[in-house]
This record gives structure tokens, sequence and C-alpha cells, in this order.
């Protein structure tokens, strides 16, 4: 992502990378043919296994082959093609539900912040606080996507769930664009409770970091930027610092509540060390976000590998992806660094789709949203292929692809995937060598915002 090139950000954490680019609509194009005898498009469709709804309620039968595919992986990686669509949405409600109920998956990662996952979490655990304010609050500025009634619908049935059985399903935020005031009062808590002497020491190192009482998810973030380099980079030193205390401390009969604390302080290492690259420069910011991927997937590792749970991650495309679109502004991906910690265990799910609706930012100040919409996609791009495979929406398993598919799976091809901003270019992706598993919808429409 660069300050002034025409890469535009999918959730990026800065104000200062930002373009001047108007709303777009594309106009409906021809009707699209059948596939031809040598396209790849008829090798797709005998593999391709048809999806009955998007939407998470009813019978979850045409699930099973996703099943499958699935296996023993303990955590899927399921992506989006843009930020705020509703059918991309309730289909991880949907698969989520199936993951939980046929496959024993316990956790749902959102790229959210991890403290924004701790209050969600006491709510679907416990009830604690109203849902629709607790996203209010927290989803705000790059986050503000996410403050949707489908994500609503997704927690309310995950407290529900928790109430009629015993194997609770939890939430998780894995991202690290801010830390919220609950994070900085667990670490303190459990310092005053087993190393009661350092608790002044702790008290100190984050008194610039904490947020001040008061102080909303969107200015905290805003004031956070706009500190001086230098003082950006002395609150990482002393997060680092926090983080190497307490981590050399006695864990003591408690080894849990220890880690815990321990990955606390880590997230708000990691936080520090996101603002603490200078934005005015290129490659700094290409290592941010080499930073922030790597941190996402670290916090969803630790949640799976401290609990036991699998995890369904819910990120856009690129995020769960293996290989990056665009090396230069994103050198590595979640998806890659939880292959490599995970090998086979993690599976990595694209969602693709041929038009539609979203919602998107489109001032130069990205505080303007409004609903954009795309007609079908040209030739020559991987959709103009996929809508083409079946009338019906459906998944693939890339990884057993028929012959006749693997060469055009694994060229790269420009492909739609919209963050937060629009309009966005097309980036070349690879399918095959992304991605595990594909799901294609025709259609899709806005997701519908709260507030």
């Amino acid at each position: 992502m660069s300050p002034t090139g025409p890469r535009r950000r999918r959730s990026a954490l800065f104000l200062t990378l930002l373009l001047s680019l108007g709303t777009f609509t594309a106009a409906a194009g021809p009707a699209q043919a059948g596939p031809r005898a040598d396209d790849p498009a008829e090798a797709l469709a005998r593999a391709a296994s048809p999806l009955r709804t998007t939407e998470p309620l009813g019978d979850l039968g045409d699930l099973r082959p996703l099943g499958r595919m699935v296996g023993d992986a303990s955590v899927v990686g399921m992506g989006e093609a843009t930020h705020s669509s509703h059918e991309f949405f309730t289909d991880k409600h949907r698969v989520f539900r199936y993951l939980v109920e046929e496959k024993g998956f316990t956790a749902f990662a959102l790229e959210a912040p991890w403290s924004t996952g701790l209050r969600l979490n006491d709510y679907v655990l416990h009830g604690k606080g109203d849902a629709r304010q607790i996203m209010k609050e927290e989803f705000q500025r790059d986050y503000t996507f996410w403050n949707t009634r489908e994500y609503l619908d997704l927690i309310e049935w995950m407290r529900a769930y928790n109430t009629r059985h015993d194997r609770k399903v939890q939430f998780v935020g894995d991202d690290i664009g801010y830390t919220g005031p609950q994070v900085f009062d667990e670490i303190t808590r459990y310092v005053a409770a087993h190393h009661r002497a350092l608790l002044p020491r702790f008290t100190e190192l984050y008194r610039a970091q904490r947020p001040a009482p008061g102080t909303s998810v969107g200015d905290a973030m805003r004031a956070y930027l706009q500190r001086p380099l230098a003082e950006r980079r002395d609150m990482a030193e002393r997060a680092h610092r926090a983080l190497d205390l307490l981590s050399r401390q006695q864990p003591g009969p408690d080894r849990a509540a220890f880690d815990l604390a321990v990955q606390h302080a880590r997230v708000v290492a990691q936080t520090a060390d996101e603002y603490a690259y200078d934005l005015e420069d290129a490659q700094d910011v290409a290592r941010a976000m080499r930073h922030r991927d790597e941190s996402m997937a670290a916090n969803v590792a630790w949640w799976h590998e401290r609990t036991g749970s699998k995890v369904l991650l819910s990120a856009h495309n690129a995020h769960v992806a293996y290989e990056s679109e665009d090396p230069g502004h994103y050198p590595r991906m979640q998806g890659a660094f939880l292959r490599e910690k995970l090998g086979k265990g993690y599976l990595a799910v694209r969602q693709s789709f041929g038009q539609g609706s979203f919602n998107a930012t489109t001032d130069p100040d990205e505080s303007k949203i409004e609903v954009c919409t795309v007609g079908p996609a040209e030739p020559g791009g991987n959709e103009h292929t996929l809508d083409r495979v079946s009338r019906e929406d459906y998944l693939l398993d890339l990884r057993t692809a028929p012959a006749g598919a693997r060469s055009w799976l694994a060229t790269a091809r420009p492909s739609r995937d919209i963050g937060t901003a629009y309009p966005e270019p097309l980036h070349p992706v690879a399918l095959g060598s992304s991605y595990d598993v594909l799901i294609h919808l025709h259609r899709v429409t806005a997701a519908r915002r709260l507030g």
C-alpha cells in the first residue's frame, strides 16, 4: 500500500495512506455464454458442488462436501472478496454453524482488535453487556464495516448456542490496530495478584499507551497516529520491556492465567510495533503490513494451541491466502504464516462473486461510506470464467481440480478483491496456489450497516 500509488487499502490501519477516488457503478454486461469444450469452466463444472443458500438458518446438508474438504484441518481461513457484502457475511455464519455442529469447531476469529474480541467473548459466553452496544463502541474507524446486522446475528446465535450447550463457542479478535483498556487492566490485575512489587513498573511502562478513560476507539487510533514517530517508537520499546519482564516471571500454580497475561502483553507490544513504523516510507509501510499479518496469524495460532479449539478465521481473501497479490505492499500474508505454523492443519477458503454491491468508502478522507455496485466480470479475469461454471452458487476443492482446469488455476489472472475503499484495481491471483477451496457466489448485495 503506497501513499501515492493506485493501491487501495483493505482494512489498513493508517489514515495517511489514502487516495482521492469517487464512487463507481459498472453497467451490467451482456449475457454470459456457456462453457466451450476446451474451456476450464467445463472441467470445473464436473467438480463443483452446488450451494443451496448463503443464509445461515435451515438445512446444512449441501455443506457436507465442504466438511470433507475441511477434513482434519483445525483452522479454516474463510475470505471475502469485499469487506461489506451481505452474502459473504451470512455465508461465514452458515459455514461456522456447520463446522460447530458437524466438525467440532468452537471459535470464530475476526479481523478485529484483540480487546474487542475479549468484550464480545464475555457476551457470547456469559451474556455480559449488550451485543449491539458493544459493536457500536468497538467497531469504529477501520473496523466500522463489521458493525452490521449480519455480524450481530452471528454473535446473537453464538450466545443462544451457549445457553443450550455445555461445549461453548467463543469469539476471538486477532487484529492489532487498537488495544483497549481491558487488556491493560487484565495485565495489571494479574501482576497485582501474583507479582505485586512489579505493579508500579508496569503502570509506568503502559502509562502513555493505555487509552484514556472515556476515549472512543476511533479517537484513540487517531491520537496514536498523531504522536511523533520518536514517541511511538519509545512506546513500542516500553511495551517490549513490559512483555519481557512479565515473561521472565515464574508462572506459579495457575499456568493458564500466566500464559493469558503474557499473551495480553504480547498483543500490546504487537500494536505498539505496528505504529512504530515510519508511515512516510513505502518500505516501512510494507514492513508494517507484514508485521500485521504475522501478528494476526500468531494470535489465531495461540488461541488454537492454548484452548485446543478449532477455529474459523474470518478475513479478507488476501489475508487468508498463501500468496500475496501485491508483494511490494503486502510481503507475506496471514495464510502463509498459518500454513507455516500449522501445516495442513490450516485450510484457506476464497469467496468470489460475479456481480453485485457492497459498502465502501468513496471520498478522499475515507469517511463517507456508500453502496457501490459492479456488473459482470470482464473476460480474461478469474470471475468471468468462474461465473460460467454453474448457474448455481457452488464450492470447489482446488486441490483436486480436474486436469482440464489445473493449468488455468495455476495462472495468475485479474481478480476482484475489494477492501474498505473503492474503486480498487483488479489484482492478479493464481487461485490454485493461493487457496485450497473456492466458494463462488453469482450475485452479492451490500451488508446491512447498523447505526
